[in-house]
């Protein structure tokens, strides 16, 4: 049975775009387009329904099926994107960055609610005319120890929100969240405000104010921690408040 987004029971329909890389799987190794398990089932525990989006074929009109996106945390956006030459730590998949960067620009366009998270956060950023520092240490050099403690291992870090902002709203004033910082956000797009750093002056959160649609994206990681899903409750509310809007739209121009 087809539910109806008007009712109670309907589940927002979340697309997240993935990695696309080596992988194994019972006796196989191959090209495979990969989630963490943990932003399925943070998307899963809030009441939404997920629908992967790999970089391969890349087609801006499936967004016309879903209800919200999350650009999820990957690899570095290629610095070509922003005029910069690559760092010596910097590394990218290009075809990652146009298929997430499509279809983030797509989600802006038709206000369907956007979360953009760690790199997501950065495609935002770079898609709207911003920059990005490539390599976090340079300008704070005890930043791998705090944010990147050891390869696979989160870190964790504390922030402050803006009074009035999005973030204030679903976490208060101040919050901790893991992370695993490498690169974090330079020169910010105009239309996007920062509204929550760390105390070392790092973009945790940006917002889009002005934007017809939810949009909010973070530099760190909240998939991680499974027991506060706040932010991704406000996410999926706002799905199910698009799916409803979009529906009611389509209705009324059928009468």
């Amino acid at each position: 049975m087809k539910l109806n987004p008007l009712s109670d029971e309907y589940r927002p329909r979340i697309g997240l775009t993935t990695y696309w890389q080596e992988a194994s799987w019972g006796v196989w190794q191959s090209q495979a387009a990969i989630v963490p398990g943990k932003y399925v089932q943070a998307v899963v525990a809030v009441g939404g329904t997920p629908l992967l989006l790999p970089p391969v074929g890349t087609d801006t009109t499936v967004l016309d099926l879903l209800d919200g996106l999350i650009v999820i945390g990957g690899v570095d956006v290629d610095p070509a994107n922003y005029q910069r030459e690559a760092h010596p730590t910097t590394a990218a998949q290009p075809e990652r960055d146009a298929h997430d960067m499509a279809l983030t620009a797509t989600a802006l366009e038709r206000a369907l609610p956007l979360f953009a998270i760690c790199r997501g956060a950065q495609i935002l950023n770079v898609e709207r005319g911003g920059t990005l520092n490539q390599h976090l240490p340079d300008l704070i050099p005890d930043a791998a120890a705090r944010y990147q403690p050891a390869p696979g291992v989160f870190g964790s870090v504390d922030f402050t929100t803006v009074r009035g902002s999005l973030a204030e709203t679903l976490l208060g004033k101040q919050a901790t969240a893991p992370c695993y910082h490498h690169q974090s956000l330079e020169n910010v797009a105009e239309g996007l405000q920062v509204t929550a750093r760390a105390a070392d002056g790092t973009a945790e959160v940006i917002e889009m104010p002005q934007a017809p649609g939810w949009v909010l994206g973070t530099q760190f990681h909240p998939e991680e921690n499974l027991e506060d899903l706040r932010l991704f409750a406000g996410f999926v509310e706002a799905a199910r408040s698009y799916a409803r809007t979009t529906q009611h739209r389509e209705r009324q121009g059928q009468l």
